[in-house]
């Protein structure tokens, strides 16, 4: 106890305040107060009774130098005395340089460290690191650093780079026409944007239909399956109501897909429209070097705005695709290939009763900013 401040004797008498006693009592009933702090609280209430420091200690089962000790602390520092004091704490056992060496291990691809591993788990991680470090830091040490900075060799994402030179030029008019402009001005009441695209669905039948929810029990899926051929789903959103048009086909033809377009100018919407703005990609069936020129001639209102190759993540109706895929399509168990076209039709019908336009946020500017710290195209 040599580190302990002077203060009155051990035996002193303890008087208390109102709020001190009131403040105590409410410690020792709160059920989530830490033991110590309770048998602290305890201790001094007992001794403000007149209990001596023996009767205390036998009493709450501690040591008798323990009464002593913060019967002593609250004498001097009132309440604030119980409270533990700073302490130094252990000295760390591993240095900055450990941790550095770690997280450079786990931002390695296993092909750099010779391994035969597409990606590293984290028993993996403690291997490479003792094969380095002597003391190796335990698993749970190495977790714990790795959290720090979010780093998780373990899970990957799928990612594809724009190649083309002109990337930014080609993908900025979807955006600006997103955010009601084109060519710099803004977008008149009557005019329409367009997000056309094409899903191909593998349809199947399970073997033994889907097994309803049920307590504690989550739907269950039949691993088998019968395939039921492709269909492919052809899409297109309003962007300013966002409100969408759909249509199954056995084939993703260009004649299909102008069939489609000839479907959606004949909207009410469309054909009040003073101009159309079409966005699609560069998929087969509307090619931006083929198709523009059908549709100058069919629909002259018509201004096709094509995204550049690998730029689908801009065209928005491929979000109202994921949605369709995880609230219609997954897990699928169609009864035959005629009831996917009515299950995407009612979906349709059922969405667009609350449409409503996306909230896009990624701008022109955004772009610029991706393209620049991708570096494989000009910024």
């Amino acid at each position: 106890m040599g580190w302990e401040t002077p203060g009155p004797p051990a035996e002193a008498p303890v008087t208390l305040s109102r709020r001190e006693r009131r403040d105590l009592q409410r410690l020792t009933r709160k059920a989530t107060a830490p033991h110590r702090d309770v048998l602290r609280a305890r201790l001094i209430l007992l001794a403000a009774n007149g209990w001596t420091n023996a009767a205390i200690a036998r009493h709450l089962e501690c040591a008798l130098n323990t009464v002593r000790l913060w019967r002593r602390r609250f004498a001097t520092l009132r309440l604030e005395g119980l409270k533990d004091r700073p302490r130094s704490g252990r000295p760390p056992r591993y240095d900055s340089g450990t941790r550095a060496i770690v997280k450079a291990i786990a931002c390695e691809l296993p092909s750099e460290r010779g391994l035969p591993l597409s990606r590293l788990s984290m028993s993996d991680i403690h291997k490479e690191v003792g094969r380095e470090l002597r003391p190796c830091p335990s698993v749970s040490t190495i977790a714990r650093w790795l959290r720090e900075d979010a780093i998780r060799p373990w899970s990957h994402r799928s990612w594809i780079s724009p190649r083309d030179p002109d990337f930014l030029a080609k993908a900025s008019p979807a955006l600006d026409l997103y955010h009601g402009r084109y060519k710099g001005r803004p977008l008149g009441p009557h005019e329409v944007i367009i997000s056309a695209d094409e899903k191909p669905i593998q349809m199947v039948r399970r073997i033994v239909p889907l097994t309803p929810p049920s307590p504690g029990q989550p739907m269950r899926m039949e691993h088998e399956y019968e395939r039921l051929g492709v269909s492919v789903y052809l899409g297109a959103l309003d962007v300013r109501t966002g409100k969408v048009i759909g249509r199954n086909v056995p084939r993703n033809t260009k004649d299909a897909f102008k069939s489609f377009v000839n479907n959606i100018m004949s909207r009410k919407a469309c054909r009040s429209a003073s101009r159309v703005f079409m966005i699609v990609d560069n998929g087969s069936a509307h090619r931006p070097d083929t198709f523009s020129q059908w549709l100058a001639d069919a629909h002259p209102k018509i201004v096709l705005v094509p995204l550049p190759t690998h730029a689908s993540w801009l065209n928005q109706i491929e979000t109202y695709f994921s949605i369709v895929q995880r609230k219609a399509l997954t897990p699928m168990d169609l009864r035959d290939a005629d009831a996917l076209p009515i299950r995407l039709s009612a979906f349709e019908r059922r969405y667009n009763k609350d449409a409503h336009p996306f909230s896009w946020k990624f701008t022109r500017g955004s772009l610029k900013d991706l393209v620049g710290r991708l570096g494989t195209v000009k910024a």
